[in-house]
C-alpha cells in the first residue's frame, strides 16, 4: 500500500489520516459540498469533492467514490466507521478494482454483518443467545406474531444496521406496527436495506464487547473488553476499558465466544463482538460489527496497541504481531462529545461551532472532527470529538474525567458535556463496589436531571432578526426570525424550503445555524408575538417523515403525532395537550425548525 483512500468524514476521517501520516502512508480525503471546510479535508494530503449533499449522492456513492480513488492513485481503501463501511458489495467493488480493501472480506462482511446469519454463525460457535426470529420477519404483524409467543418487551432490529438505527424496542402490543415501520425507515435510510428481524429484549442488562484482531493466517485475539451501557437511544454515549465488575467466568466466556464466532465466520482484521450482560450475570451474543468502532480509543489506551496501524498490516496479509490476548493497563474512558440537547432529549442540533477549547492534562486525548468555526450540518452523525481519559486505575481515571470535562468548552452549539459532567459524578456510575447503569438508565434513571439550556431555547435568544415574507396556504405573511436560522439554512445545503421567496434567499447567505420554519408564522420570540396555546411546536430541527394521525383526529397529551428525521435518527413529536388536532402545518419532505409550529391541537 502507498496512498490510502478514507471513504468517510469527521472525527474518524481525521484519526484514518493521522494513522496514515504514522505509517508513511498517503492519504486521500473525501468531502460533501457541505463538509469543504471541514477538519478531516485539511487533515489528508489530497482531498476530492463528491459534488453533492446527501448521504446517498456522497459518502454512500460507491462509484463516485471509486472514481476519487482512480483519479487520486490511491491503492487501498479504509472505509471508517458507518456509511459503507460495513457494505459487502462496496467492499467487493474495491476488490474488484484492484485496490486493497482495508477491512475483512465482502462474504465475512455479508454473514456477520448481517443479523440473522450471525446469529447463525454464533449458533454454531456455541455463543450464549436469547430467543429470536428464525430470519427477517416481512411485516408488522411478523413481529406481533413473534411478541405473541415469546413475550414483551422485544427489539425489532435492522438486519444491516448498527450504530442504533434501525432499532426499535417495543413494551406494548400496539406500538409494534409504527415501530416496525420505523425501523424499516432508518434502516433503509441509514444502511440502503430494510430487511427487520426480531427478538427478546433483555431489561436493564449492561453493554459488553470483545475487539477482536483477526489476521488471514488464522490468529485471533481478544484485545481486551469494553463497556457501553451508557446509551441514548440505543447509541453508545461513554464507554471504557476494560469492562468493569465482571467475574472471571463472565469475562472468559466472552473472549472465548468471540474468538468462536470469528473463527467460525472466518473472519480477517479488527471487529467487535457485542454481549448483553443480564442483571442476573447471564451473557447473550448480541451482535457482530465488521468494522473499526467509535470506541476504539479506550482500548489503544489501555494495551498500547494501535488498531488502525494493524488494519493496516492485516489488509498489506502481514500476521498479527502477537498472538496472545493482551492483558490491560490501567482504564481509560471515552466521552463522545456530540451536538445534542441533553435538556430536551438528547435532540440532535446542528448549527456552527464558536468555540471549541479542548481539555489538557496527564492521560487526556481529544480525537475531534470538528473546531471553532466548524459547521455541523444537519445530513450527518451529531458527532464532534471523543474525548478520551485514561488513569492507572478506574478511580483515577475518574477523578481526570472530571477535571477533563470541567475544562471542556465548545459553543455554538448544543451539546452532552452537560451529562458527561453529571455522569461522572453519579452513584451509578461511579461507585467502587459496583456499576448501577444499564442500557436504558438514562432515559430511567436519569431522565429530566439536567434542563433545557436556554441558550438554545427554540425561541432563540436575542440578536439580530431578518423580517421575511412566506407563503402560508396562498396567504402571504411577513415573519421575524433569527438571521442566525437564514444564514445557517444557506450553508446548510439544505436549500431554503417551499414558501420563501426569493428576499427570503438572498437574506440567508453567510451562516450559521441550519433550521428555518416552514410555514410557521409566530410563536414567542419571533418578531415579539406570543405563542398561541393551541400550537404543537417542533423541538428539534429536521425533515418531516409523516404525520401518524389525520386532522381532525382527538388527541391525548403525549401522544406522538409527527415523525422527523435529522442527523440519520428519527424522532418524534409529540401532543403538548389533550384536544382535536385541528391543523397539520408541518409538511411531509418539507423542512422545519425548532421551535417552529408543526400543528394546532383546539
Amino acid at each position: 500500500m502507498r496512498k490510502v483512500l478514507i471513504a468517510n468524514r469527521g472525527e474518524i476521517a481525521v484519526r484514518i489520516a493521522r494513522a496514515c501520516d504514522d505509517a508513511e502512508l498517503g492519504s486521500v480525503a473525501v468531502y460533501a459540498d457541505v463538509d469543504a471546510d471541514a477538519l478531516h479535508v485539511s487533515a489528508a494530503d489530497e482531498a476530492y469533492s463528491l459534488a453533492g449533499n446527501a448521504p446517498s449522492e456522497t459518502y454512500l456513492d460507491i462509484a463516485k467514490l471509486l472514481r476519487v480513488a482512480a483519479d487520486s492513485g490511491a491503492d487501498a481503501v479504509h472505509p471508517g466507521y458507518g456509511f459503507l463501511s460495513e457494505n459487502a458489495d462496496f467492499a467487493q467493488a474495491v476488490l474488484d478494482a484492484g485496490l486493497v480493501w482495508i477491512g475483512p472480506t465482502p462474504e465475512a462482511i455479508r454473514l456477520l454483518g448481517n443479523k440473522i446469519t450471525a446469529r447463525e454463525i454464533a449458533v454454531r460457535a456455541g455463543a450464549p443467545l436469547v430467543a429470536g426470529s428464525d430470519g427477517p420477519v416481512a411485516t408488522a404483524g411478523d413481529a406481533r406474531a413473534f411478541a405473541e409467543e415469546h413475550g414483551l418487551p422485544i427489539a425489532i432490529k435492522a438486519a444491516f444496521g448498527g450504530g442504533g438505527r434501525g432499532l426499535k424496542v417495543v413494551r406494548e402490543m400496539d406500538q409494534i406496527e409504527e415501530s416496525f415501520d420505523s425501523a424499516v425507515r432508518e434502516a433503509v435510510a441509514a444502511f440502503g436495506r430494510g430487511e427487520c428481524f426480531v427478538e427478546r429484549y433483555l431489561d436493564r442488562p449492561r453493554h459488553v464487547e470483545a475487539q477482536v484482531l483477526a489476521d488471514i493466517h488464522g490468529n485471533v485475539v481478544v484485545v481486551g473488553t469494553r463497556d457501553c451501557s451508557l446509551q441514548r437511544r440505543h447509541q453508545k454515549l461513554v464507554e471504557e476499558a476494560p469492562a468493569p465488575f465482571l467475574s472471571e467466568q463472565q469475562t472468559r466466556e466472552i473472549y472465548d465466544a468471540a474468538k468462536a464466532v470469528c473463527r467460525e465466520a472466518g473472519y480477517s482484521g479488527a471487529g467487535t463482538v457485542e454481549f448483553l450482560v443480564a442483571a442476573d450475570g447471564t451473557v447473550a451474543f448480541l451482535e457482530v460489527n465488521t468494522r473499526l468502532q467509535v470506541e476504539h480509543p479506550v482500548t489503544e489506551e489501555t494495551t498500547g496497541i494501535d488498531l488502525v496501524q494493524e488494519q493496516f498490516r492485516i489488509a498489506a496479509g502481514e500476521q498479527l504481531r502477537f498472538t496472545a490476548d493482551p492483558a490491560p493497563r490501567g482504564h481509560s474512558f471515552e466521552f463522545r462529545i456530540n451536538a445534542e440537547d441533553v435538556g430536551r432529549g438528547f435532540l440532535p442540533s446542528p448549527g456552527t461551532v464558536a468555540e471549541f477549547t479542548g481539555p489538557t492534562g496527564p492521560g487526556v486525548r481529544v480525537d475531534a472532527g470538528f473546531g471553532a468555526g466548524s459547521l455541523v450540518p444537519p445530513q450527518f452523525d451529531s458527532l464532534l470529538a471523543k474525548l478520551i481519559v485514561t488513569g492507572a486505575d478506574r478511580q483515577q481515571a475518574l477523578r481526570r474525567s472530571r477535571r477533563a470535562l470541567a475544562e471542556m468548552r465548545i459553543t455554538g452549539v448544543p451539546t452532552v458535556l452537560p451529562f458527561h459532567r453529571a455522569v461522572v459524578e453519579a452513584p451509578d456510575f461511579s461507585s467502587v463496589e459496583r456499576l448501577g447503569v444499564h442500557t436504558r438508565w438514562i432515559e430511567t434513571d436519569f431522565a429530566g436531571q439536567i434542563p433545557a439550556d436556554e441558550a438554545f431555547n427554540a425561541a432563540g435568544p436575542g440578536g439580530e432578526r431578518r423580517t421575511i415574507t412566506v407563503d402560508v396556504d396562498g396567504k402571504r405573511l411577513a415573519v421575524g426570525l433569527p438571521a442566525a436560522l437564514l444564514d445557517g439554512w444557506a450553508r446548510s445545503g439544505q436549500g431554503l424550503p417551499d414558501g420563501f421567496d426569493g428576499g427570503a434567499a438572498a437574506a440567508g447567505n453567510t451562516g450559521t445555524a441550519p433550521g428555518a420554519a416552514a410555514g410557521s408564522n409566530g410563536g414567542a420570540g419571533t418578531n415579539g408575538s406570543v405563542a398561541h396555546p393551541a400550537e404543537l411546536r417542533s423541538q428539534m430541527a429536521g425533515t418531516v417523515v409523516k404525520w401518524l394521525v389525520d386532522a381532525g383526529a382527538q388527541v391525548t397529551a403525549g401522544d406522538p403525532l409527527l415523525v422527523l428525521e435529522a442527523m440519520k435518527m428519527e424522532t418524534q413529536v409529540a401532543a403538548h395537550r389533550s384536544g382535536t388536532l385541528s391543523e397539520l402545518v408541518a409538511v411531509p419532505g418539507g423542512v422545519v425548525s425548532a421551535g417552529s409550529v408543526v400543528g394546532r391541537i383546539e
